[in-house]
């Protein structure tokens, strides 16, 4: 039986209100990333995942030794992770690279991959993941049969663009919210989430019983403030450029906030570390792997990756880990 979707029917941006929770979460960061801790007392963990994005993987700046690190890091730990989630952004670029630099990359994060990790691992595309948008410089026309996603969708194991899975009483949602940008911008993407995608999601997160908690990622940010601390123009306006968060997050944000079961949505892209709430939506974006390219830390964030405890109450738990990684010199 196919339900009927009333949060399509209001889909408007945020309020001013939504924007006070915005800034509330940058100064309070809630709890640290912990909702929820101070009441869940009896719950139990049933799962631990870690989030790794942005690992911009290339043969340069000792990068293959710096995944090779932070991969021996996660599985080292104590307590070792059941999964790990990819955030995209898996290559240094693939959309301005030539046919053969981009599958030297490839070649690199796959034989990282297969030699050093043995956790199951399930990933989500980002943009410098795509392979010839920008078509003047790496020399694509469109008609190659690895043209855009699909170089990725292959090296990557995956099937769909998005998809979901279950584990461990959880339901798992990977999105693609990198989208062509229009004729006038070729090669820089936007972010949103295209019509035949945003359909089915709206009917999966109706579809998901409400007791099931759920754990969304994308590679940009639904939402973020972090674009605010960018540097301003000449005129002292913030500059936050396409493609650095969702175009569409005010529709999005209404329509999480009507599935309360949706815990918590996790993103990369921006190489910082950021945790905000809007109407009861937890949004967090990790840090990267590769820091600033491998080239040290980003504005004062640390090469890293996510923790992210689940619990069979619904509540969960996001630590950012550093795992010490030296960046190159020069």
């Amino acid at each position: 039986m196919t339900r009927a979707h009333p949060e399509s029917a209001n889909d408007e941006g945020f309020d001013r209100r939504d924007f006070l929770k915005v800034a509330g979460g940058l100064v309070g960061v809630l709890a640290a990333g912990r909702p929820g801790r101070a009441r869940a007392v009896d719950r139990r963990r049933v799962l631990r995942v870690a989030h790794l994005t942005d690992i911009h993987v290339q043969p340069e700046r000792r990068a293959p030794e710096g995944m090779t690190a932070c991969l021996h890091h996660v599985q080292s730990l104590a307590e070792k992770p059941d999964l790990i989630l990819t955030g995209g952004d898996h290559v240094m670029d693939g959309a301005r690279q030539t046919h053969d630099r981009t599958k030297l990359q490839w070649d690199v994060y796959n034989r990282v991959l297969k030699g050093e990790n043995s956790i199951p691992l399930h990933s989500c595309i980002g943009n410098h993941d795509i392979w010839g948008w920008e078509k003047e410089k790496s020399l694509a026309t469109g008609d190659e049969p690895d043209y855009g996603k699909k170089w990725a969708l292959q090296y990557l194991g995956l099937e769909r663009r998005y998809y979901s899975f279950d584990r461990a009483g959880w339901h798992f949602i990977a999105l693609d919210g990198v989208q062509p940008a229009g004729p006038n911008r070729e090669g820089s993407p936007s972010a949103s989430l295209d019509e035949e995608q945003l359909d089915r999601f709206r009917r999966e997160l109706a579809d998901t019983p409400r007791t099931t908690p759920i754990l969304i990622w994308s590679h940009v940010p639904i939402v973020s403030a972090l674009p605010i601390t960018n540097p301003r123009d000449k005129l002292g306006n913030i500059i936050i450029e396409e493609g650095h968060v969702h175009a569409d997050a005010g529709m999005i944000v209404n329509l999480l906030s009507r599935h309360p079961n949706v815990k918590a949505c996790l993103s990369g892209h921006l190489h910082q570390v950021e945790h905000i709430q809007i109407r009861g939506v937890n949004f967090h974006c990790n840090g990267a792997v590769c820091g600033a390219w491998w080239k040290g830390k980003n504005r004062g964030f640390a090469e890293g990756y996510a923790l992210v405890d689940l619990f069979d109450d619904g509540s969960y738990e996001c630590t950012y880990t550093p795992y010490g990684w030296v960046a190159a010199r020069g």
